[in-house]
Parts: structure tokens; C-alpha cells; sequence
């Protein structure tokens, strides 16, 4: 391989770098933005309208049948 063709193949591959760089950028660029206000607001409205079972003093003791993270009453398998 001759010095042209690797210095030609390594301006190639910066430039793909550049060009990936340049559509991550684009793309950022294009993302939809929302006020910190706007975004606050929404994020304390679903707080306060979805119960967490992690946080009793607030919701209320939920039922054990009702806890996602209460520990299996059943075995994961049976053996006959």
C-alpha cells in the first residue's frame, strides 16, 4: 500500500468521524425542548398521581397481593 492511499484512507475515515459527529449534532439540534417550568410541572403531577408502594407514610400500607416488590408467596417451580 502506497503512503497516497493510506493518507487517503485515513482523510476518509476523519471525514466519516466528522460527518457521523455532524448527525448526532443535527439530530440533538432537532429534539423537541421543553421549559425546565413546563417539565417540572409535568414531573409533579405524575408523582402525586401514581401511587408507590415503596413510600407507605404517604399512600398508605398496601396489601401485600398489591406490592410489586413483596417477596413470592410461590415457588418458581414444582418437582414431581
Amino acid at each position: 500500500m502506497s503512503l497516497s492511499n493510506k493518507r487517503l484512507q485515513i482523510s476518509q475515515s476523519k471525514l466519516q468521524k466528522i460527518e457521523e459527529y455532524n448527525k448526532r449534532l443535527t439530530d440533538q439540534l432537532n429534539m423537541q425542548c421543553i421549559a425546565t417550568s413546563e417539565a417540572s410541572e409535568s414531573l409533579i403531577r405524575y408523582c402525586n398521581a401514581t401511587n408507590d408502594p415503596l413510600l407507605p407514610s404517604i399512600w398508605g400500607k398496601v396489601e401485600k397481593e398489591d406490592d410489586p416488590y413483596a417477596p413470592s408467596t410461590t415457588s418458581c417451580c414444582v418437582i414431581s
